[in-house]
């Protein structure tokens, strides 16, 4: 008998159920006794011993389902080891429901934040196998996360939409892509999406380089420009900002969000009409693309087969198209981030994509 504990954790994204389909196929297959159980709504789902016992029938027809049948929540590792309001400890709290159930293993999906307290629990001796999902494609340690592709499809086809009327009124559009902290989102679905422009967190843009480059495509008879814009992007005045100085210069600030700024700081230059489009929560919605159905299967696939091989402490990563368990002790708490010398920035720019830098 097999007995694996299942948990959701932080933002949802595509293919949540189609890589925990993987992993129970896979032990299905191969196990004649297996227990599977679902702890709702991520981290919570642990700590306070909300869980059910799941069925095959769970399993079925969820492939091409967004979301995730178990639920999710946030739960910021940093407070996970203070006590919650009833002063109860959170992480002795984790330890006794896996003991309670008699787990063998817990397989965890999640994100950075996620896989810091995966990381936890197995620094406390839990038997954990990390899945990493996030649109953001930012977790340290594998090439692609399952959600990624999703994303891109979903926020290239919005900036494929806004072509069209940027181009019929000759106006400036500003889609501001989600992401932060890393640039991998805007990056590809501008890229995709035939963006003039793309603005990331890792390369700080000055205004005065983006109204130029949208006064070049005016002088070269093109009257509309498409700027994809990472919600985390930052100009170079405010990088130079301690982190104190700029979270005060953002919560005093009237803008709701970069876009807003950035469209500001372009018509004071008086620059053209601009308009703004924010995809938003769009971006992890909506069913699986293939490239995260066949991701997705693979990395449960791979987990199903360390837990028969009971390999535990590792994260399932994709390196050069080839499945890997990666030390969970090695990558977490790191960021994947775009790097300005990488080839996919250098080649952006040498068909002319300014990044304001």
């Amino acid at each position: 008998m097999k007995r694996i504990g299942l948990l959701t954790s932080g933002g949802d994204c595509q293919a949540l159920n189609a890589t925990m389909r993987g992993v129970v196929k896979g032990l299905s297959a191969n196990l004649t006794e297996l227990e599977v159980y679902g702890f709702m709504n991520g981290y919570k789902g642990l700590i306070y011993g909300d869980y059910r016992l799941l069925t095959s029938r769970d399993f079925s027809g969820i492939l091409t389902k967004g979301g995730t049948i178990l639920g999710s929540s946030r739960q910021p590792f940093k407070l996970m080891r203070e006590p919650d309001e009833k002063g109860l400890d959170k992480v002795e709290a984790m330890k006794q429901n896996y003991y309670k159930l008699r787990l063998d293993c817990l397989v965890i999906l999640g994100g950075n934040g996620t896989q810091k307290t995966a990381n936890l629990l197995r620094e406390e001796g839990l038997n954990i196998i990390h899945l990493p999902k996030t649109i953001d494609n930012d977790i340290y340690g594998t090439d692609m996360t399952f959600g990624f592709y999703s994303a891109v499809n979903i926020a290239t086809e919005a900036i494929d939409c806004i072509h069209t009327t940027a181009a019929s009124h000759n106006r400036v559009f500003i889609v501001e892509v989600m992401g932060h902290k890393v640039g991998w989102l805007t990056l590809y679905s501008g890229i995709a999406g035939g963006a003039d422009i793309i603005l990331i967190p890792e390369i700080p843009y000055d205004i005065r380089r983006v109204v130029e480059a949208i006064d070049r495509r005016t002088k070269a008879g093109k009257g509309f420009t498409v700027i994809a814009v990472a919600e985390g992007a930052i100009s170079k005045e405010d990088a130079k900002l301690s982190k104190k100085e700029y979270r005060k210069k953002i919560e005093a600030q009237k803008y709701p969000s970069v876009a807003y700024e950035l469209a500001e700081q372009i018509k004071a230059a008086n620059g053209p009409e601009v308009r703004i489009t924010v995809p938003g929560h769009t971006q992890r919605g909506g069913s699986p693309c293939p490239y995260d159905r066949v991701l997705s299967t693979r990395i449960g696939v791979t987990a199903a087969k360390m837990i028969l091989d009971e390999e535990y402490g590792y994260m399932v990563g994709i390196v050069n198209g080839k499945m890997k368990k990666v030390p969970l002790a090695e990558v977490s708490g790191k960021l994947k981030m775009v790097s300005p010398k990488d080839s996919i920035i250098q080649e952006a720019k040498l068909m002319g994509i300014s990044f304001g830098d």
